[in-house]
């Protein structure tokens, strides 16, 4: 589309970021239209997260897939509630973003740090807790502010 047409200017263009674990099995791409500096990027205080140093970040109105090459070398790791699976490459242990399916669809977040430009998102992390919520809480606040995700396994030998 070029600027001349009709609406070019109504359209948001969309940014779309790439990255993955060190080791390349798992690659992820995330696209949003909101300027990144919309974008709240959060440090959840949970254990986990904590120990892997998590800046994550998702738009409800973007979309990201994750894909693993070798389905065998991706560990799906949840705990707590066990609403989510947090996606780990088993040989270089990088933690991309976590996935919650629920009635046919899945929601993410991305982890900044497994970006190729993590700049994009530089401004501090917003710490987070989300100690206090039930399950079910933990669910709707999900569905409303995480990311439409498709997860793809695939073997690429």
């Amino acid at each position: 589309m070029t600027a001349a047409e009709p609406g070019a200017a109504a359209r948001p263009r969309r940014l779309r970021v790439t990255g993955g674990c060190h080791c390349g099995n798992l690659a992820l791409a995330f696209e949003t239209a909101r300027d990144p500096g919309e974008l709240v990027v959060r440090a959840c205080g949970c254990s986990f997260c904590r120990r892997h140093g998590g800046r994550t970040v998702s738009d409800p109105n973007g979309r990201v897939e994750f894909v693993a090459h070798d389905p065998s070398l991706l560990n799906r790791y949840s705990f707590g509630l066990g609403t989510a699976q947090f996606l780990v490459c088993r040989t270089c242990g990088v933690y991309i973003g976590a996935v919650m399916a629920e009635a046919g669809s899945a929601y993410a977040i991305v982890n900044v740090n497994a970006l190729q430009t993590p700049e994009v998102f530089a401004k501090a992390a917003v710490p987070v807790s989300y100690d206090r919520e039930s399950a079910t809480e933990r669910r709707t606040r999900r569905r409303a502010l995480w990311t439409p995700a498709l997860v793809v396994e695939r073997s690429d030998a």
